[in-house]
């Protein structure tokens, strides 16, 4: 009896500690296999009326465009050897992951360098298949010679932005709806300058954790620096408490994610001038977009790629959507068989305890 109760008490001792690890890991793109669960878009950029062409995965590969580094890390570039033709478009990166990640998901991104320069327009990002039903969150996107990375949610009519609790002050909208002002989404800007361009590379980089939660969503920025422990080598659970206030908050009280979002694909993209709107180029460069960048040298391109570590997505058992990976599933087998475990055994304490 007193050997139990001392097993009882250990166990009721490591409760709070088991209780904090919120999210579990369950998806890892990482090294060698990065690109293994990526789908390529393989056609122009139909989508944001982009001056680029998304190649498919062989011509990625092919032509360097996609490609893991003698570091392991992960390129995804603009081409930047090739002189394009007048009225042809340049070829570039659009990948999105073959699962999609449910509420109760964070996912982590931690990149050495981002896309940047006149015309580039890149961004991290997730949504649901039939875009606006099920919502679009951006992780990470900028634009051009910007000076800040802006994150947002783009939803149908409804979703708005209330009592934010986050770090930035730099709320540039608060409507949501992609009807609204030109399907601006609900923005928020990064104020750290070390959060796009030429500074963050300097800076050695940084991480981006996206938490999508019953809560809301909550984006966090972490200059390579400034890094927590939490987050720092490869750790099997993840406790966004400890992780300080987010630099971007969209509450759920003014934007119930049950009703405006469904699980998300994650991704990358590079595109070219785009969303048919100069006067966004011309706030930060010079010239005419497509004439003297898209078509012009390919050196303007040499600084427009992605350099990523790793993504890693955290969640519940319930939080990886179908098609779900065998690592997610080896994995949520693992973290449901010790729940199990645990809660058997603290019913028990609780019977010899009483």
């Amino acid at each position: 009896m007193v050997a139990a109760k001392s097993a009882c008490a250990l166990v009721l001792a490591l409760l709070p500690t088991i209780a904090s690890a919120q999210y579990n890991l369950v998806k890892q793109y990482q090294g060698s296999s990065f690109f293994d669960d990526w789908d390529f878009y393989n056609n122009f950029d139909n989508l944001t009326n982009g001056d680029a062409i998304f190649v498919s995965a062989q011509q990625a590969s092919q032509d360097q465009l996609a490609f893991v580094n003698g570091a392991g890390n992960a390129i995804m570039k603009v081409d930047n050897t090739s002189q394009v033709a007048f009225n042809q478009k340049r070829n570039t990166i659009r990948i999105s992951s073959k699962d999609r990640f449910a509420v109760g998901s964070v996912w982590v991104a931690d990149m050495l360098h981002v896309p940047f320069g006149c015309s580039v327009w890149p961004a991290f990002w997730s949504q649901a298949p039939d875009w606006p039903t099920g919502g679009e969150i951006d992780t990470f996107e900028a634009v051009n010679q910007v000076t800040r990375n802006q994150m947002s949610l783009h939803t149908e009519p409804g979703c708005t932005v209330s009592n934010p609790v986050q770090s930035s002050t730099l709320q540039n909208s608060t409507d949501c709806s992609f009807q609204a002002n030109n399907n601006e989404g609900c923005v928020v800007t990064n104020p750290s300058t070390n959060s796009y361009g030429a500074p963050f590379a300097s800076a050695g980089g940084g991480m981006w954790v996206t938490e999508f939660a019953e809560k809301g969503v909550s984006i966090w920025f972490f200059s390579r620096a400034d890094v927590p422990s939490s987050l720092q080598g490869n750790s099997s659970s993840l406790d966004t408490s400890t992780l300080g206030t987010p630099v971007g908050n969209f509450p759920s009280s003014s934007c119930s994610v049950d009703k405006f979002f469904e699980p998300q694909h994650l991704i990358f993209d590079i595109t070219l001038c785009g969303a048919g709107n100069p006067a966004t180029f011309t706030q930060t460069c010079t010239g005419v977009c497509y004439n003297d960048y898209v078509i012009g040298s390919p050196s303007n391109y040499d600084n427009a790629y992605f350099e990523v570590r790793s993504v890693n997505v955290f969640g519940t058992s319930q939080s990886v959507d179908i098609p779900v990976s065998s690592a997610a599933s080896s994995v949520g087998a693992r973290v449901g068989a010790v729940a199990m475990q645990l809660a058997l055994l603290f019913g028990a304490c609780l019977v010899t305890i009483l």
